[in-house]
């Protein structure tokens, strides 16, 4: 099973779906497609330059949240590779799989179509240089082991050791858009099922705190090295001081 290409779907409820793919689409800085689906409950992030790595959808149940789209050229032989890994097969749709992993997150596999161009990162007018890069995993701690083994086989990319030692990332594929990091969440912290954030790169975290407040988010905890923000519905995800050209 080769991975061709990474997706991140950020996933509203119907109240939110308006306003927070305006957010979504300001901060990413691209253009919306036209909504698809039969209920017309898709669309895309079109980046100006690159193929799309971003696409929102409404859903009718749940919270909400992030998930992946993984790109294959089967998604039904990939799906035994997955369930054989561990994870649980929940819709068949023909051309896509949707499945939930050990941890209970979700994520489809979908036909790959051609997706191969990385786009660039945005450079915004106080010359700060930015993209929505990775998808952060956060993983209950009596979880983490067998969710972190999980996407290792399923992606088959290494992990590789971060400065803190809550967090491994796996080792990133140069020709996909998207990366994956899992946070390990606090020992002793209520079991749950694992759910994801988006996190930014970005050569200036307080130039893109100020951009991201003008459009209405607010921040939540700073750290040393990222910042962890709330979007206009409540939604968390992370600005972060790593390359955006490499994602180191």
């Amino acid at each position: 099973m080769q991975i061709r290409w990474l997706t991140a779907f950020l996933d509203f409820t119907p109240a939110e779906f308006g306003d927070e793919v305006t957010f979504w689409r300001a901060i990413a800085g691209s253009t919306v497609s036209p909504p698809r689906g039969a209920h017309r409950e898709f669309a895309t992030l079109e980046p100006f330059n690159g193929d799309a790595h971003l696409r929102v959808q409404r859903i009718q149940e749940g919270p909400g949240g992030v998930h992946l789209d993984l790109h294959v050229d089967d998604p039904h032989v990939a799906a035994t590779v997955a369930c054989a890994a561990g994870a649980v097969t929940t819709g068949d749709h023909g051309d896509h799989l949707t499945l939930t992993s050990p941890g209970g997150l979700p994520f489809c596999l979908v036909a790959w179509n051609g997706s191969a161009r990385r786009s660039r990162p945005i450079r915004w007018p106080e010359d700060t240089i930015s993209i929505i890069d990775q998808v952060c995993m956060d993983v209950p701690d009596t979880r983490f082991e067998r969710e972190l083994n999980f996407w290792q086989h399923l992606t088959g990319r290494p992990a590789v050791s971060t400065s803190r030692p809550e967090l491994v990332a796996l080792e990133r594929d140069r020709g996909l858009a998207i990366g994956i990091l899992l946070q390990r969440l606090d020992v002793g912290a209520p079991d749950s099922t694992t759910t994801a954030h988006l996190d930014l790169a970005t050569t200036s975290v307080d130039d893109e705190i100020t951009r991201h407040e003008g459009w209405g988010a607010t921040v939540v905890e700073r750290f040393e090295h990222w910042t962890v923000m709330r979007d206009p519905a409540g939604r968390r995800y992370c600005i972060t001081d790593r390359n955006p050209r490499t994602g180191e």
